[in-house]
């Protein structure tokens, strides 16, 4: 149980403490990022003659034999390492003797797990970022074909006015819209490179900060070492927003579920999206959408933990931040899955389009167009209101639409209505004239959809 630190000590560490303070069982996941940076660290120690050719050689061969012995599975990361960086140092000396001693010239672990961090983050966001491309193509896809579907839209959960599926899945594609230029935001902000920053105040090599973070794809160095090994403030930015990508998938999931109740059936989920009941053979339940919404709380529990571990640390490192791995990784995790899964689930989802249509007419959604028809006809709006709220009483006493009233019915309430009524109430006429920009109307939609479109096609920019 030798530590790499071990020198400064006179007998080895509680077994109980060393298993407490060991992060091998979850920073392994960023082997790769480590091996990554080694070898960025190595090649400037050699571009600045602190380490020879032949040295950067060797150890850049056995970082590289590292790396694809773990990939094949050959090489085992295992808990007899304190922790990942201790495990790459230990076998890269094993394999290469004491050239492998010198990999750690110039460097600090906490410069070196602030980078392993920074680099793992910066990859996931960018999987991340795919994954919600994929969604708002899918999106984009059931917006295009039902730009004349028309359905109930809701204030308070009560039916208001008739829009369309295509309007209803264009607020979706606006909130994870946000939630992809939030990704990208991250990842401008984040994108320095903290190697170098040695234990916080640097070190007396002359290493080339900027030839490092080149080598590694920043955009330049931090310029703070202290900052550079105690920021996690971009994990907090991520945490907060995959917070608000599980927000927006929780609500959408909650419309799901609510779509797919016997009350409302405006919507079959596919099979392979469902489970059935192990009593109840009627039952066809929405797992999937059940599960994305429950595991919301598990991402906003990850965001307040780190926040509450970051809010009394004194600068620079303290061991405390070793607490920020864990959560981030299993709401990374956590926010990927549940993407992709809702992205399956409504890519194969059916839409009961008839249904839809039929409780927007029965729901009295066309009550605010009703009123709308008297004001053109020169009633005042006040008067209108009380007018069209005798008309919804009397068709609720009747169990009617107001569609279905006769003329004779309408003129007993008020005079002021014509044949034309019909047509200023009709779902189609309800939705399709309502042609300003954002609006439900096909000719309104048709524009959205078409800047949309190129959104997609310049998502990767």
């Amino acid at each position: 149980m030798a530590q790499l630190w071990g020198g400064r000590f006179t007998k080895e560490t509680d077994q109980l403490v060393y298993n407490f303070n060991a992060s091998i069982s979850f920073d392994k996941k960023l082997y790769a990022q480590d091996i990554r940076g080694s070898i960025a660290h190595v090649m400037m120690l050699a571009k600045q003659e602190i380490l020879t050719e032949t040295e950067k050689q060797q150890i850049i061969e056995g970082l590289e034999g590292i790396l694809d012995d773990v990939e094949k599975g050959k090489l085992e990361i295992t808990d007899k390492y304190e922790d990942i960086h201790s495990f790459v140092e230990a076998n890269l000396i094993d394999r290469i003797g004491d050239a492998g001693k010198k990999l750690h010239t110039g460097r600090s672990r906490n410069d070196q797990v602030a980078l392993d961090m920074k680099l793992y983050t910066r990859d996931e966001i960018a999987q991340i970022d795919q994954l919600l491309k994929t969604l708002l193509r899918t999106i984009l896809g059931i917006m295009q074909e039902n730009t004349e579907t028309i359905m109930p839209g809701f204030t308070h959960l009560q039916k208001a006015q008739p829009i369309t599926l295509a309007h209803h899945m264009g607020a979706y594609f606006e909130m994870f819209k946000r939630d992809h230029e939030r990704m990208r935001d991250i990842s401008k902000r984040m994108n320095t490179c903290p190697l170098g920053s040695g234990a916080l105040a640097g070190t007396t090599y002359p290493l080339d900060r900027d030839y490092t973070a080149k080598l590694l794809g920043f955009d330049g160095p931090t310029l703070n070492s202290m900052d550079g090994v105690s920021d996690r403030d971009y994990l907090l930015e991520l945490l907060s927003a995959l917070s608000i990508v599980m927000m927006h998938l929780s609500r959408f999931c909650e419309e799901v579920i609510i779509w797919n109740s016997n009350e409302y059936q405006f919507v079959e989920i596919d099979d392979a999206y469902s489970t059935g009941s192990s009593i109840m053979p009627q039952k066809k339940n929405p797992d999937i959408a059940e599960l994305v919404r429950g595991k919301t709380g598990r991402v906003y529990g990850a965001l307040t933990s780190l926040l509450t571990t970051m809010k009394g640390i004194p600068l620079a490192y303290n061991k405390d931040m070793q607490e920020d791995k864990e959560m981030s990784f299993d709401a990374i995790d956590t926010a990927k899955g549940c993407i992709a899964l809702f992205t399956g689930m409504l890519s194969t989802m059916q839409f009961k389009k008839d249904n839809m249509h039929a409780s927007a007419k029965n729901g009295f959604t066309n009550a605010t167009d009703a009123a709308d028809y008297l004001v053109n006809h020169g009633v005042p709006f006040r008067d209108a209101h009380g007018i069209v709220g005798q008309l919804v009483l009397y068709c609720i006493e009747k169990n009617i639409a107001l569609d279905d009233m006769s003329l004779e019915e309408y003129k007993a309430i008020s005079p002021v209505f014509e044949e034309d009524i019909y047509d200023a109430i009709s779902m189609e006429t309800c939705v399709n004239k309502r042609l300003t920009t954002g609006a439900p109307g096909k000719a309104a939609m048709e524009q959205v959809i078409q800047i949309y479109k190129q959104y997609i096609r310049e998502y990767d920019k």
